[in-house]
């Protein structure tokens, strides 16, 4: 009867089949489930949103002091000390500002004309010379015989065409009475006519040896200044070599010679018309020094298209020779003056993307006030949106804010005049 049952117990336990049993182990682990990890990734999500929101309210709060219109510093409280200024009416220069090189009017490099020893130097290295002023001096005793040879055949010949003249006139006499033949008469007037032209010659001769005796004795044909020596007494001048002896510039006056571009070149023919010389100063490198004034000279006939420039030339007296030759310099070539202009100092003005504004100071408070910058000359900036005898504010701007209550300790009144705004 056990058996029975036994088998019984075995009939009914459902059995699973033998393959897949096998693969279900002691140690396989299911893979975990996936809602887990898109959980994660929400979490994660929300806190970059999260920080990217704190960031945008951080910087937009940071911003909201400087921006115009709904954006603009609003007071905060406290009193702010600051230094300001007083708009005046003034006058103002519009200028042409380029680099320019510094150009003598003359640069003589003076070359042998006659071959010979060198026996004397006459100047000094950096001298500067005077027109007339004796430089080199050549061997010129080859020469002086020349000249000599010249004169001796000159004389010679002269006295021979005095002679010819004189037979020429017995013959006209002889015949007058019918003494001599007409031939003899002809052949006597062809003599003295090859007399006269040989006396040409020997006055040609002469005039050129005395020309090249000349060249042995080098002076300076202007007034400038000379280099380096180039040459010491004893070395050989020679007629054909490209070495120069020396070599002159001038100093005064000189002049500075320097580009526009072509945008500018019609302002610049509309104020040359007028027939007023315009006004160019030099400054030095750092545009802090002004080196000399002068006045424009010319320009060139041609815009340069490689560059899409015209040259202009401006000449300066130079009294202190303070310009020196191809010395680069900054050119500022006055256009013209703008006249009854309001005049605030550039440092002045603040900025906002593409708008321009000041702090006007109105019964002790400061207001943000939109103004439009135009020509600045030196330290000064002519603007528009502002009357002479408004005060704005020129310092402590990163504490300023529109609507601050301000203490003045300094107010500056600008000059109205022109030539104290130059730098």
């Amino acid at each position: 009867m056990q058996d029975d049952i036994r088998d019984t117990r075995d009939k009914q336990v459902p059995t699973e089949p033998r393959a897949t049993q096998t693969n279900i182990g002691p140690d396989h682990q299911l893979p975990p489930p996936k809602r887990s990890t898109s959980v994660r990734i929400l979490v994660w999500l929300v806190i970059l949103l999260l920080f990217g929101l704190l960031f945008w309210w951080v910087w937009h709060h940071r911003q909201a002091p400087a921006a115009r219109g709904g954006g603009r510093r609003a007071f905060a409280g406290g009193t702010v000390t600051i230094n300001a200024v007083t708009a005046n009416k003034g006058s103002i220069g519009v200028y042409l500002q380029a680099i320019g090189t510094v150009t003598p009017v003359y640069t003589d490099t003076i070359n042998a004309q006659v071959t010979g020893i060198i026996t004397q130097v006459l100047y000094r290295e950096s001298q500067l010379v005077h027109k007339g002023q004796p430089l080199i001096q050549i061997d010129p005793r080859p020469y002086a015989a020349n000249v000599l040879t010249a004169q001796g055949a000159l004389e010679r010949d002269t006295n021979l065409l005095a002679q010819a003249q004189m037979d020429l006139k017995r013959y006209q006499d002889a015949w007058a009475r019918n003494a001599i033949p007409k031939q003899t008469l002809d052949d006597q007037e062809k003599i003295v006519l090859q007399d006269q032209g040989t006396v040409k010659v020997d006055q040609g001769t002469l005039q050129y040896d005395q020309v090249q005796l000349g060249f042995t004795y080098i002076t300076s044909p202007i007034d400038g200044r000379v280099g380096l020596r180039l040459v010491d007494p004893g070395n050989l001048a020679t007629a054909s070599s490209t070495t120069p002896l020396v070599v002159i510039t001038q100093l005064q006056p000189i002049t500075v010679v320097f580009t526009i571009p072509e945008d500018s070149v019609a302002a610049l023919q509309q104020q040359m018309r007028l027939g007023k010389p315009l006004a160019v100063d030099a400054y030095d490198r750092s545009e802090e020094t002004k080196l000399a004034s002068g006045k424009l000279l010319s320009t060139d006939n041609q815009i340069d298209t490689t560059t899409g420039t015209l040259k202009l030339r401006a000449i300066f007296d130079n009294k202190n020779n303070v310009l020196f030759p191809n010395l680069f310099v900054n050119a500022r070539l006055l256009l013209k003056t703008l006249d009854n202009v309001i005049l605030i100092p550039s440092s002045a003005i603040q900025h906002n993307g593409d708008t321009a504004f000041v702090f006007l100071i109105q019964n002790g408070t400061a207001h943000i006030h939109d103004i439009k910058p135009g020509v600045s000359e030196g330290p000064n900036t002519e603007v528009q949106g502002l009357n002479a005898g408004d005060v704005v504010a020129d310092s402590s701007f990163e504490k300023l804010q529109d609507g601050s209550k301000i203490t003045i300790t300094k107010q500056v009144l600008l000059p109205s005049n022109n030539e104290t705004n130059a730098p």
